[in-house]
């Protein structure tokens, strides 16, 4: 039983590591993590498991051992060939609004990750089944175990690639496979399978087979493209996967919003890709200002023609092209935040020589630091804070952000900004600009928003200018003077950029250099600013009302009345019209819960059905099933924010979900299968403590993290632990309360009580998404309370 112990840990903490692992490597070789759809791939695959045991349970028992070895060692194998074959899937998402096949591609792609996951809750299953007199401890050893992967996933991306990563998961889960076949139960097929599958193993750590392949369409595979380009370096974190590349035959020239009328061209710059896109630039510089007098003929270079001698905060500072902007403009003080420490080091010594050693000037002090942690502990004030370009201009323009979680342009962080300016200090902010405009005038709404909250007139305090490709919105603390109207109408007018909005602007004003069908911007923030703002949004194509903490996807523009008039354009290149993100969430929510019917619900239908109430039971499981993975996705939302990234927050809170539900489970075991009081049933007290404790975190969290946002990160992550202790223990009773009374009153029940828990929690994971982007975490987590609250009206338990 020590054997089996160790094994059903490493396999748990193999699985939990995988999923987290697919998350990253998602990121790399597509445009975003997927969570949501890994998630729910896991969750398919402990659904189909047990209804592969429930009807095959009679054959397996007595070859327990050899058929939990085997189911390892295919999970060990699967890990590594599906990781393969998924980044040879024909899958092309910019393709999803004009090529139908690419659904039928996207359900593929589903069903390869979905085989680990199979297998690996296969081992749990059969151990949970077959020795079920251990049923306590192995449950301890499998939530350790998904606890101890999740930490052990993250430790390992700070210091070797996805692909080394994955080569360690997929040892424990042979180790696992050995650890329980030994001695006569292993026979000779299953020790040559185990032996052959190390030395290939072995094979596969020597080469490079494991390589990632990242989207043709991506920055990086079209940088790599270019005559004689090629890799410097690389650095890979959990944070991202830093590339540096060369092109010395077609330079690179990154120098967004410059000007048609700017005399000087970029020097020498080498590409830094985060996660084979997102493209920053590291400039050569000699000393020589006049070397860089391009960075005086971008829009972002506006602030500083308002400012003399600046403290400028810098938010993402990248290749480090803001801070040599600062520099050149004659900053008298310049604090630069960069989130991961590795691009900070190619800036500051492995390219510190190239780059003017920009970061050794007394003027410059670099924080390694996310964004709004930083702002959150720092009690200085700026005249200028500025937020320049974080992702590249083919991923803004084709809507594969429309799910990315951005905690960086919502109402609560532009507030939070607005308050670290001094007197007259300015917020400047540059995007990437898309016709007809979206997240540009979603962020002129957000700053619309701050600004009233603070009692501010929106109207005298925002500036907007765009060129050919970028916009830069200006949000002063106090009133722009007409000395600094002017200044802002030199500045764009010699340029030739377009001023979209000052305090007074008249229409005739807009739209003279770089022509739009109409003046966007110009009538859009006029609409915002006017009476009638609410109509004006309800009419606009697209979703662009303010972004806020709660609803933080800031790059989601989709309206689905939108969507016809779009697919008529599709043929006239009208595809880039839409968010095809969103369309993927949809996509992936009908074929979840397709694939979830017929791999779960269907086989099921064979089961022996002798039991009556079998509605009543199946509500509850359903219910519990949707309401579970609703507050464990928003919790993971709540989290992201404090803890600075989204994997971090990902691995914390369902290692936490799981060990803490884990202890509630065993717990419930305690529990009287009769009501525990003359009051309430025992799944009545347990949702009770449920309701109550989201309530108070719903109120008390957002405050919390405001305060306790600047702490060590592992005081961030103990703390999150802690939080998600009380919820997520209570949260583990009703499910085993419900199946210890259906085991008793209906044995032929349980089966299908699994299978539709895990149907509802496939599919659940997708529908938070969805919910979440239409309604906000809060009112995710508000429907999840009525679900368990309905379900303890059942009265199961």
């Amino acid at each position: 039983m020590r054997r089996l112990f160790v094994a059903v840990l490493l396999v748990s903490a193999a699985a939990i590591g995988y999923e987290i692992l697919l998350m990253r490597v998602l990121s790399i070789v597509q445009w975003h993590h997927f969570a949501y759809m890994i998630i729910s791939l896991a969750l398919l695959g402990y659904g189909a498991s047990g209804t592969f045991i429930a009807l095959f349970r009679k054959r397996l028992e007595p070859r327990f051992e050899s058929a939990f070895a085997v189911c390892a060692l295919l999970f060990s194998i699967t890990m590594v060939a599906c990781f393969v074959v998924g980044q040879r899937v024909a899958f092309n998402a910019l393709e999803i609004i004009w090529d139908r096949s690419q659904f039928v591609s996207l359900s593929l792609l589903y069903l390869v990750f979905f085989v680990p996951f199979f297998f690996a809750a296969c081992c749990i299953g059969l151990a949970l089944t077959c020795r079920s007199r251990e049923i306590g401890r192995l449950y301890f050893f499998d939530l350790a175990g998904a606890g101890a992967g999740a930490i052990l996933l993250i430790g390992l991306l700070f210091i070797v690639y996805p692909q080394s990563a994955l080569l360690v998961l997929v040892t424990l889960a042979l180790i696992a496979s050995r650890l329980v076949a030994t001695g006569e139960i292993a026979g000779r097929p299953l020790k040559t399978g185990q032996l052959a599958w190390l030395l290939v193993m072995a094979v596969i750590a020597a080469g490079d087979g494991l390589s990632l392949r990242p989207s043709e369409y991506k920055g990086l595979s079209q940088a790599l493209q270019v005559v004689d380009s090629r890799v410097l370096a690389e650095a890979s974190s959990p944070l991202g996967l830093l590339t540096v590349v060369d092109s010395p035959t077609v330079p690179v020239r990154h120098a967004p919003g410059l000007s048609f009328n700017a005399r000087q061209i970029p020097p020498e710059q080498l590409a830094v890709f985060t996660d084979a896109d997102g493209m920053s630039a590291i400039t050569r510089y000699d000393g020589d200002p006049e070397s860089i007098a391009y960075l005086g003929d971008v829009t972002a270079a506006l602030p500083y023609q308002l400012l003399d001698e600046p403290d400028v905060l810098l938010l993402g500072s990248g290749g480090g092209d803001g801070v040599l902007m600062a520099l050149y403009h004659g900053a008298g003080r310049v604090d630069a935040v960069e989130l991961n420490p590795r691009m900070t080091a190619f800036v500051a010594h492995a390219y510190a020589d190239f780059a003017g050693r920009i970061y050794d000037d007394p003027r410059v002090t670099v924080h390694t630091a996310e964004a709004r942690g930083f702002v959150a502990r720092n009690d200085r004030r700026y005249d200028l804070i500025q937020i320049g370009l974080l992702d590249s201009f083919a991923a803004a323009g084709s809507g594969v952000q429309a799910l990315n979680e951005s905690y960086l342009y919502t109402v609560e962080a532009l507030r939070e900004y607005i308050d670290d300016l001094g007197a007259g200090g300015l917020l400047a902010i540059t995007r990437w600009i898309k016709s007809p405009p979206r997240d540009n005038l979603k962020l002129a709404a957000t700053a619309i928003e701050a600004l009233a909250q603070t009692g501010a007139d929106p109207a005298r305090r925002l500036a907007v200018i765009r060129s050919w490709n970028t916009v830069t919105l200006l949000v002063s603390n106090g009133e722009f003077s007409g000395d600094d109207i002017d200044a802002i109408r030199e500045f764009a007018n010699s340029r030739s950029f377009d001023t979209a909005y000052y305090p007074g602007i008249e229409a005739s004003a807009t739209n003279r250099f770089n022509l739009l069908d109409r003046p966007w911007l110009y009538d859009g923030i006029r609409a915002m600013l006017g009476g009638d703002a609410d109509a004006w949004f309800w009419d606009y194509k697209y979703f662009v009302e303010p972004a806020t903490d709660d609803r933080p996807y800031f790059s989601h523009f989709f309206k689905w009345r939108t969507l016809p008039e779009v697919l008529s354009l599709r043929s006239a290149g009208g595809a880039g019209l839409i968010e095809w993100a969103y369309l993927i969430v949809v996509a992936t929510l009908v074929q979840a819960a397709i694939v979830g019917a017929l791999l779960i619900l269907l086989p099921l239908s064979g089961v022996r059905r002798t039991w009556s109430g079998g509605l009543r039971y199946g509500s509850y499981f359903l219910l519990l099933g949707l309401a579970f993975l609703f507050v464990e996705i928003a919790f993971i939302q709540k989290f992201t924010l404090f803890l600075g990234h989204p994997l971090y927050a990902i691995a914390v809170v369902l290692a936490s979900f799981l060990v803490f539900a884990g202890a509630g489970s065993a717990c419930s075991a305690r529990m009287p299968g009769h009501p525990a009081t003359r009051f309430a049933r025992p799944a009545s007290i347990a949702v009770a403590g449920i309701v109550c404790i989201a309530i108070v975190y719903v109120q008390v969290l957002p405050p919390l993290f405001a305060w306790l946002i600047g702490i060590a990160d592992g005081l961030k992550i103990l703390l999150s632990a802690i939080l998600i202790a009380p919820l997520a223990f209570f949260m583990g009773m009703p499910f085993p309360l419900g199946l210890r009374h259906v085991a008793a009153e209906a044995p032929d029940f349980v089966p299908w009580a699994w299978g539709i828990n895990g149907f509802a929690s496939v599919i659940s994971a997708v529908l938070a998404t969805l919910l979440a982007i239409h309604f906000g975490f809060t009112a995710v987590i508000a429907f999840a309370l009525s679900l368990y609250v309905v379900a303890a009206t059942l009265r199961v338990a």
